[in-house]
């Protein structure tokens, strides 16, 4: 079976990452690996990865190895300043489960919306009475370049493709 709508597909891959400033690429450097003990496994279309991720592996099949670079514009964008905020340090108390470890300046803080979706942002900078906090996410500014195998294809269940994710052992359980 090969890549496509629907299809539950896993990987294994590495993730390198690289940045271009004053017109200078820096060398690749490894993000990520997922291998055979923890591979990646996703419902195609519902990858939550960038559109052109998905756009690159469709057409493939289980088996074949692949290899691509994805730009800073295809990827995650440019850093926007506008998720660059300052917060009061009181919203990260010990008695709202945050330790003094966990707002060091370079930490990500686990963090949730007012809709109750997890999300994360860096620390910046403790500057005592605030810290100084980005929500970009963090391989913004970053091409990506993908290395790796297609290990699974195969169709999803009625149940994974109403729930919009992968069951079983490499998914999420009912």
């Amino acid at each position: 079976m090969k890549i496509q709508e629907n299809a539950v597909v896993g990987l294994t891959y590495e993730l390198k990452v690289s940045k271009i400033e004053d017109e200078i690429e820096s060398a690749p450097f490894s993000v990520e690996i997922r291998d055979e003990e923890d591979p990646f496994y996703f419902l195609f279309g519902q990858s939550g990865l960038p559109e052109k991720f998905e756009e690159l592996l469709a057409g493939n099949a289980e088996g074949e190895d692949f290899a691509f670079d994805i730009s800073v514009e295809d990827a995650y964008g440019a850093l926007d300043d506008e998720l660059v905020i300052s917060l009061p340090s009181d919203q990260f108390s010990g008695e709202r489960g945050f330790s003094p470890e966990m707002l060091e300046e370079g930490n990500f803080l686990p963090l949730m919306d007012e809709n109750g979706y997890s999300m994360q942002a860096k620390i910046l900078k403790n500057m005592g009475d605030s810290l100084l906090l980005d929500f970009n996410h963090p391989l913004v500014g970053f091409d990506l370049h993908f290395e790796g195998k297609i290990i699974e294809v195969r169709e999803a269940t009625k149940e994974e493709l109403e729930h919009g994710h992968v069951h079983g052992e490499h998914g999420e359980h009912e």
